[in-house]
């Protein structure tokens, strides 16, 4: 019996005639017999594999069958652009069927959500965000909206497992299945994952009903056509792209905003039909953007992951990744994108700008090969979210029992793992600290939690994670998209350009009061750079490169600049053997200890060296670098004591800083908020493999002198205990305390409106003034890291083109300054931004030349 003939037969009508659906792929009809029978479900397929119909379907067959009425049906995404893709869709499934689906997010109007709440329809497409705001909204009846509530589908349910809005989302859900009075079926829709149990137990938690996976068949499609290619820059991409694959329609993927907007003003500048979308432009802008690449043939999108997740944009030809994504789930989600006509295979060209990204889309490609798909780790010991779902409860309840709360969310999977005495703790803190009060037993937002977060409608406290402060850029009405503050801070004396949507902009005004800035078209190049920082690569990608510096083989994928460069790198790296980890005698009578673990456990390792030997360790996901001084001699013997710890006792101390960039951090007791940033800085299994690997001492010939690179050091700082040293800066007049955000904030505002130029910083017992600077220095703005913490995606671009980690960094205080230019006599000017840790503000650092005027943002 297949799973069409377990369908509602109208339904089964709707399928074959208005449809025009011969029959279901395998793949649904083996989907769809669990689906009615009202297991749990993770349900696995590849992008366009058929997940939706194989879920939405049955859910509502069972509309009919059962004659489910109101809100039956939530439908979750991660992204409201997934939803207003998936918004048409359904709606026609549903009126085939005489049904109703209606979608509710921050962008529909207030017209609309009245409508919805008149009369709910059967489907609700939303996010955890919205429907969070929903619950604690004073004119939402909940028990009339969630009352009849029966099935949620999660799509893209990998991308929020893995993250803290993940533990956001479950709560949720607890909270509206306690409203609807019964356990709800749940449904999570995923592409291939490395470990789909541990997500099927995730999304159920405490769930009694069935529960199981639904795998994808066995793929009988051809080899997917995966290429890599060293191009050297980003300007050699842009040209390896206009000239390959004309006539064919393209997907170029990038992570980082800055880079999407530089390569499509290149691609434009070379005559190719180019679009640039991410998630800083305007949804308008967006859908304008996706609806006309999705009726092209011949043309290019340059995109960030804001499509990864499945939107659709038509038939595509190619995909073309610049560089290499962090992940293997990443980049088969990406590859997903192609491969769907009849005839075509699934593919993807890899271009790499520098040879540390060649090598790791080497490696990934390998891991790929293999069969690997990184595990879901869902992050450990969400205290803070905890937090955030107490307060959240006082509000929806209008104040909520001290023994009762814990009952509305102990179904999910993360908070039932907590100690008991743990979550009494944090109550008893928050209750301390005036984030609640207790009156009588009855939990309420106290006067320090209605000052935190109560602001426009305690929105700081629903969103889970913070944005940083955004301009909306507008040409007349039309909105162009958003920039971040940053952009926009610094005094200058000529025009200003920003770009956006591919295209040039210059700003004529800025309304501050309202963060809107009105542009208007122009010829001048533009540059826009936003803050963010990214993360960094794991155990199995960097044990994966070590493996491919070590060996001599040449794979067929590679092309032959990219076998050219990757044997040069092995050159480089010749001392290094695949069985073993490295302590190298690098120039300048440094050691190194090249581990390539991974940059958690490296972390680790570097932390309790820098205790033993009490001297900086520095680290980063392939090497430990020691201080000048240190000897082989104390490095074994710091190492030979590692090796006698358990890997589980190796529990790296969070920094201060690393706590205060925690969202909700303020509702944690000091103990727990380091219970939770130390717990995510662990990896187990990657420390204990480095301490059982053999660990081999090379020192170079008279004749050589190693000083092997791949990417940044900046990723971590290990430094000894020691005394505190003076936690104050001084700017022009004002003193200010290092994490004091709001006189950090007036006071950087203050000089960036009235004394941009030279001015003296007192860090500590050290001196910095800036003064007198060359003729094409024309002035200085400081910038300073926010109180709170950028959006994953912000820091993963601050980290990918700044090399500068965000946890590093205090909140609130000043981390470096950007210089503005003159580039040449009677040119509009340039910038460069120039971050780095307070504790380096001592050294001025200059760009390594001086910038063209059409490479940079020009003022």
């Amino acid at each position: 019996m297949k799973g069409f003939d377990h369908l509602h037969p109208a339904l089964q009508y709707h399928i074959v005639n208005s449809l025009g659906w011969r029959e279901l792929r395998p793949f649904q009809d083996l989907v769809i017999p669990k689906v009615v029978a009202g297991d749990h479900l993770i349900i696995l397929a590849p992008t366009a594999g058929g997940k939706t119909e194989s879920a939405f379907f049955p859910a509502l067959s069972r509309m009919l069958t059962e004659n489910w009425s109101g809100l039956s049906v939530l439908y979750v995404c991660p992204i409201k652009a997934l939803l207003n893709n998936l918004d048409d869709r359904l709606s026609r499934y549903c009126n085939l069927l005489g049904r109703r689906s209606a979608l509710w997010h921050g962008d529909v109007g207030t017209s609309e959500r009245r409508k919805i709440l008149r009369d709910p329809p059967d489907c609700l497409l939303t996010t955890p965000e919205s429907l969070e705001v929903m619950l604690v909204s004073k004119s939402v009846d909940d028990q009339r909206m969630f009352g009849n509530l029966k099935m949620i589908i999660v799509d893209e349910v990998h991308a929020f497992a893995g993250d803290d809005r993940g533990w956001h989302l479950l709560s949720v859900l607890e909270r509206v299945s306690k409203l609807a009075g019964q356990e709800i079926q749940r449904i999570g829709l995923s592409a291939t994952v490395g470990n789909p149990e541990v997500l099927l137990t995730w999304i159920a938690g405490n769930c009694v009903g069935k529960k199981s996976v639904a795998y994808p068949p066995p793929s009988e499609a051809a080899p997917a056509d995966v290429q890599i290619d060293y191009v050297g820059s980003l300007e050699n991409a842009a040209t390896v792209i206009s000239r390959l694959h004309r006539g064919e329609k393209r997907l170029v993927f990038l992570d980082s905003r800055a880079g999407t907007e530089e390569l499509g003003l290149m691609l434009k500048s070379y005559g190719v039909n180019a679009f640039v979308t991410h998630s800083s432009l305007s949804q308008e802008e967006r859908h304008r953007t996706e609806k006309a690449f999705a009726q092209e043939s011949d043309c290019v999108i340059v995109a960030t992951s804001v499509l990864e997740l499945g939107i659709d944009v038509g038939d595509l030809d190619r995909v073309i990744q610049i560089d290499a994504p962090l992940t293997v789930a990443s980049f088969l989600q990406r590859m997903g994108r192609t491969g769907r006509r009849a005839g075509t295979v699934r593919n993807c060209l890899m271009l790499a700008t520098k040879p540390e990204r060649l090598l790791q889309a080497a490696a990934l490609t390998e891991l790929w090969e293999s069969g690997f798909v990184e595990p879901i780790v869902p992050p450990p010991e969400p205290y803070h979210i905890l937090s955030q779902q107490l307060m959240a409860l006082a509000l929806q309840e209008s104040g909520v029992g001290r023994l009762d709360w814990f009952k509305w969310i102990e179904g999910v999977y993360g908070f039932s793992q907590l100690p008991k005495a743990s979550i009494d703790e944090l109550v008893r803190w928050m209750i301390e600290t005036e984030i609640l009060s207790d009156d009588s037993g009855l939990l309420w937002l106290g006067a320090k939690g209605e000052q935190t977060f109560g602001r426009q409608n305690f929105m700081e406290l629903f969103s889970v994670f913070m944005t940083p402060p955004i301009f909306r850029v507008l040409h007349g009405r039309q909105e162009i998209g958003q920039v971040d503050e940053s952009a926009l801070l610094a005094k200058q004396d000529g025009p200003r350009v920003l770009s956006l949507g591919g295209n040039a902009w210059k700003v004529n005004y800025i309304d501050w009061q309202r963060k809107i800035a009105f542009v208007e078209p122009t010829d001048v190049l533009g540059r826009t750079r936003w803050p963010g920082s990214g993360l960094g690569l794991s155990y199995k990608i960097c044990k994966s490169m070590q493996s491919i510096l070590c060996r001599s083989d040449q794979s067929d994928r590679w092309s032959k600049r990219c076998k050219a460069e990757i044997d040069r790198l092995r050159d480089d790296f010749s001392w290094l053997q695949a069985d073993s980890t490295s302590l190298l005698l690098e120039s300048g009578d440094r050691w190194s200890w090249w581990t390539f673990a991974g940059a958690k456990a490296n972390a680790t390792l570097a932390y309790y060296l820098a205790q033993d030997l009490k001297s900086t360790v520095s680290s980063d996901g392939f090497s430990l670098k020691f201080s000048e001084g240190v000897t082989s001699d104390q490095i074994q013997a710091a190492q030979q004591v590692l090796m006698q710890a358990s890997p589980a006792d190796l529990r790296p101390v969070a920094h201060e800083k690393a706590i205060r960039g925690l969202k909700f951090a303020e509702c944690l007791s000091p103990r727990l908020a380091d219970e939770v940033t130390s717990m995510r800085l662990r990896d187990d299994a990657a420390v204990a493999s480095v301490l059982n690997e053999q660990v081999r001492v090379t020192i170079p010939s008279p004749d050589e002198t190693f000083k092997p690179s791949i990417g940044s050091r900046r990723s971590s700082h290990a430094t000894p205990s020691k005394p505190d040293s003076p936690k104050t800066i001084r700017v022009g007049d004002t003193e200010i305390e290092l994490g004091d955000a709001d006189t950090a904030d007036k006071s950087i505002r203050a000089l960036s409106v009235r004394q941009p130029w030279a001015e003296l910083i007192m860090l500590g017992d050290k001196e910095i003034e800036y003064r007198n600077y060359p003729t094409d220095v024309r002035g200085i703005v400081y910038i300073y890291a926010s109180a709170t913490r950028y959006p994953a995606e912000d820091e993963q671009d601050m980290q990918s083109e700044y090399g500068l980690d965000l946890d590093s960094l205090p909140r609130g205080v000043i981390v470096g300054t950007v210089e503005v230019y003159d580039c040449r006599q009677g040119a509009e000017g340039g910038f460069e931004w120039l971050l780095r840790s307070p504790n380096r503000l001592t050294k001025l650092l200059k760009p390594k030349r001086k910038p063209e005027p059409s490479w940079f943002f020009p003022f």
